[in-house]
């Protein structure tokens, strides 16, 4: 049930067609994010409005509330989030890693407090397995060790041996359930990690595709803090070690310009938090002016759309003016409409970096793109 076609490659760009259980994916494709199982504040049929084919559900989120064996209860999360599409939940590892001061790895996993209500709790690669498993996403994460930007060559060798182990007895563990036939059908993706340090990219990538045959891979461990450029070079580093013919997920990573570079170097999938993170702000995203603060008192009169060239619902029928009213005022209306159009923003860029492959002349498109956007220089974000 499981494939990935390629349609086309324009240098090191691919155009592709992911094929799950719910639905095929036509990649290059961002998904939106469903931390506790919605997208802040839009609809699953604004979703499709916008373009969004595949999103993504928080493991460790659903696990604290309202728990897994009661989404299941309620029929699946599919059923639950009312989303007929392909989902992704995520292994919850970033979450727990994030709480740098309340949580405690060891070798069987890692021991952590919830941040609702400071009860404990301990993920461990099996119990991973199964809160996804149970959950019932088309795809579901490998638990893995994701060191922080920054981190020392010895800290993120650690975290490879440790990923690398932990994916083991998820293999174990997911086939284990898988031979019970009392879960729908799924595949596990691996994790890549390795942070900034080449050598430990490619080895850790060698790892992992010798573990197991995968339907896809994920690049963990990237946009944590580190510098873009450098971003960018283990990218190019796993292009070369990663294959041709499987998809490649790049964790958390969402932002206009790193989208397309991160298509120009062989990545098919995304996800990041950030377009409805910004929107809550007033922060929208165009390719007229970067990034744009619409609590600035110079949107007041402005009549335009929030971006000339966009077909979303927001740059359709409302303009600036009008927004920047309702987000200076606090009114969720206005979060809503710039959390609308910056999800569109970024599925249309997908969606036009795909057609620009097909007619293979992605790279000079996106170097004209990119010159664009950044010379267009974002305003800070709204506090």
């Amino acid at each position: 049930m499981y494939d990935f076609e390629r349609a086309a490659n324009s240098g090191r760009a691919r155009a592709g067609v992911f094929t799950t259980p719910h639905g095929v994916v036509e990649t290059p494709r961002f998904m939106p994010v469903g931390t506790v199982g919605t997208v802040k504040g839009v609809s699953p049929h604004e979703l499709r409005a916008t373009g969004a084919q595949m999103i993504l559900a928080n493991t460790y989120h659903l696990y604290l509330r309202p728990g897994a064996e009661l989404v299941r209860e309620l029929g699946g999360l599919h059923a639950f989030m009312r989303w007929d599409g392909p989902i992704l939940t995520d292994s919850g590892g970033f979450q727990v890693f994030s709480l740098s001061n309340t949580r405690r790895i060891e070798e069987d996993g890692v021991l952590f407090r919830s941040h609702i209500d400071g009860t404990e709790h301990r993920f461990t690669p099996e119990s991973v397995m199964e809160v996804q498993r149970t959950l019932g996403a088309d795809v579901i994460m490998a638990f893995d060790e994701c060191p922080p930007g920054g981190c020392s060559r010895e800290e993120a060798i650690s975290a490879n041996e440790t990923t690398s182990r932990w994916l083991d007895r998820c293999v174990r563990r997911f086939a284990e359930l898988e031979a019970t036939g009392a879960y729908p059908e799924q595949t596990l993706f691996p994790i890549v990690q390795g942070n900034v340090y080449e050598d430990l990219r490619r080895a850790h990538a060698r790892s992992v595709l010798s573990a197991g045959e995968w339907d896809g891979v994920a690049i963990g461990g990237l946009s944590v803090g580190e510098e873009k450029p450098k971003m960018y070079a283990m990218l190019d580093v796993l292009h070369e070690e990663l294959p041709e013919e499987k998809p490649r997920y790049l964790m958390g990573v969402g932002y206009p310009e790193d989208l397309l570079e991160a298509i120009g170097r062989g990545v098919d999938l995304f996800d990041c938090v950030a377009p409805t993170r910004n929107g809550r702000r007033g922060a929208a995203w165009t390719l007229s002016s970067g990034q744009i603060n619409l609590k600035g008192r110079k949107f007041a009169t402005d009549r335009a759309p929030l971006d000339p060239g966009c077909d979303c619902y927001a740059c359709t029928h409302f303009d600036r003016a009008y927004i920047r009213h309702l987000t200076a005022a606090g009114e969720r209306f206005g979060e809503r409409l710039v959390s609308l159009h910056n999800l569109r923003f970024l599925l249309r860029l997908g969606e036009e970096a795909r057609m620009h492959i097909l007619a293979d002349d992605y790279d000079a498109w996106a170097a004209d793109w990119l010159a664009r956007y950044r010379a267009a220089r974002p305003e800070p974000i709204a506090p």
